[in-house]
This record gives C-alpha cells, sequence and structure tokens, in this order.
C-alpha cells in the first residue's frame, strides 16, 4: 500500500500538478489563448475609424453609369480626374496608364497626410499583410504620390487610407472618371471630322442622337450647327429646363436661356462618333451630373432654313 503512494506521490511531482490543479491550469491556458486573440481582433478593430471619425460621405457612384475596362482604351499615359467620396482625401493630379490589358493610375495627393492605400475596405486592411499595403512616393515638390490598380473606370471602387496622425484606416470610395479622358485615348472611335466634310463657314442642321442616363431626357434633333474658322459648334436643347450646365471634355458650358427648356451651345468634336458629355441635372434633391453621348449624323447635315 505505502508503495502506491510514493509511486503517486513521486508521479505527482513529475507532472507537476494534482489531476485537479492540472485541470485548472489548462482552462487557465485555454483562457488565455481566447482573450489574447481576442485583444489582438479588438486591436485590428481598433486600428478602423469608425463612421464618427470621418467626413461626411459624398455620393461618387451614379445610377447611370457603365463600366469602362482596359480593352475599350489605346495603351497610353493620359490624365484623368478622379472623384472621391471624401473631400479629406483629395487627389490633385492623377495619370491613368493603360498597358497589355491592365490599367494603373498614380495618384498626387493634396497633402501628405496618408501613409498607405489598401485597395479594399478599411477592415480587410486591418487583417491584411503588410506586402498588400502601397506606399506612397515623394515626388519632387514633397507631395505623396500612390500607384493603385484600377479595375474599371466609372465604378467605384474601395479604397483604404491609412493616416499618419490617427494611426487608423478611413474607408474611401474613387471613381476614376472616362469621361475626362482625352478622345485619343479611346478605341475603335472612328469619327469624321469637320476637315474631312469640307463645309463652308455657315448655319447647318444635322441629326443627333442622345444615349445614356435614365433613357427619360431627349433633345431636339435635328440640332442647329454653326460652322466657322474650322470649328463646329452645336445648340442643344433638352426636353426639360433642369440641366443648369454641361461638360465637354472638361470644359464648363452654362445655359443659355432662362425660360423655357434647357439650352446649350457645345463644340462638336467630330461627327458619326459617339462624343461624351456629362449634363448636370437640378431635377433631383441635390444636383446630379448625368453621363451621356451624342451622336451628329455627318449624312444628315444640310443647310439650315431661313
Amino acid at each position: 500500500m505505502k508503495r502506491v503512494q510514493v509511486t503517486a506521490w513521486m508521479l505527482t511531482l513529475l507532472i507537476g500538478c494534482t489531476p485537479v490543479t492540472c485541470l485548472a491550469e489548462s482552462q487557465a491556458d485555454s483562457t488565455a489563448v481566447e482573450t489574447g486573440a481576442d485583444q489582438k481582433e479588438e486591436s485590428k478593430e481598433s486600428q478602423v475609424a469608425g463612421k464618427d471619425e470621418m467626413a461626411p460621405k459624398k455620393e461618387v457612384v451614379k445610377e447611370d453609369m457603365v463600366p469602362v475596362e482596359a480593352d475599350a482604351l489605346q495603351d497610353g499615359t493620359y490624365s484623368i480626374e478622379v472623384e472621391s467620396s471624401s473631400s479629406m482625401f483629395k487627389v490633385v493630379n492623377c495619370e491613368l496608364t493603360v498597358k497589355d490589358g491592365k490599367m494603373t493610375a498614380s495618384m498626387t495627393m493634396s497633402g501628405t497626410g496618408y501613409l498607405k492605400l489598401f485597395m479594399g475596405t478599411g477592415e480587410e486592411a486591418a487583417k491584411a499583410s503588410e506586402d498588400s499595403f502601397i506606399p506612397y512616393e515623394e515626388n519632387k515638390e514633397g507631395a505623396h504620390v500612390f500607384t493603385v490598380p484600377v479595375e474599371a473606370l466609372d465604378k467605384g471602387i474601395d479604397c483604404a487610407a491609412f493616416s499618419k496622425k490617427k494611426e487608423k484606416w478611413y474607408d474611401r470610395t474613387l471613381v476614376f472618371m472616362a469621361s475626362s479622358l482625352p478622345e485619343e485615348a479611346w478605341k475603335e472611335m472612328k469619327m469624321t471630322t469637320l476637315e474631312e466634310l469640307k463645309l463652308e463657314d455657315g448655319t447647318y442642321e444635322a441629326n443627333v442622337t442622345l444615349e445614356g442616363g435614365s433613357g427619360r431626357a431627349s433633345i431636339e434633333s435635328p440640332a442647329v450647327l454653326e460652322v466657322k474658322d474650322g470649328a463646329a459648334t452645336a445648340t442643344i436643347v433638352w426636353s426639360s429646363s433642369n440641366y443648369d450646365y454641361m461638360l465637354v471634355d472638361g470644359e464648363k458650358y452654362t445655359m443659355e436661356n432662362k425660360e423655357g427648356n434647357s439650352t446649350f451651345s457645345i463644340p462638336v468634336k467630330g461627327f458619326d462618333y459617339k462624343m461624351p458629355v456629362i449634363a448636370d441635372t437640378v431635377a433631383m434633391s441635390t444636383p446630379h451630373e448625368i453621363a451621356y453621348t451624342l451622336q451628329f449624323d455627318s449624312a444628315t447635315i444640310e443647310k439650315a432654313k431661313s
């Protein structure tokens, strides 16, 4: 009997605890692991800024937007405008590079408050590995420049920005605006130029087709064309009085009339192709820019009837 007790006592010494204390220590270790995991998860969550910590969000994704992918564009580097959902994430200059079916954008920021970007949400960034972050490069002026992949133009892209001061990820939505690209960026843009038509200075009419938006708006066709010194200007009359300006190649053209349907004089870059334009409507609760295309049919051009 004594031999059994000594053996049990020695066994207790070898394992360092009684069955009761071993169970308690095992449970304590498990709790510590779980607590450590919870603390680690809470630490990650604390790196993501809450809604109450961010500036009011601007809606940059429009209902009528149609994503434009790289295969619609010529290889090259082009200046492009970027819309951001936050006034605290301001891009002052951006160059889009199209190459081998992919797009990247080099964004020059207005300040130096962000250390790195992640193409996704802040929550995803907090869980991601360091090698998935995009660091800034400093240009000659000392500005921060981030080069990011672009899935498509005219599409909301999630982008998390890490604040140097707050040490937190801030959620942003970016839209790279296809309408701001120069004409030479597009493929299959077989337009008829004014030079090819050899039109003399004067007033003409031509059928014009509008596409885009909800489909409820329309414009008068034929439209009046004024040709002078090798340039053509079209008078666009909308079916609504709610448009206050139009954008063509980034240039703003304001409404010319005070009464009646909205009327604008805009340049015609060419004929027989879909010329991108933007029209701003005030019919909604807030002003809303809508992307359209106008196609002027060169076959229908004729002298305007006096």
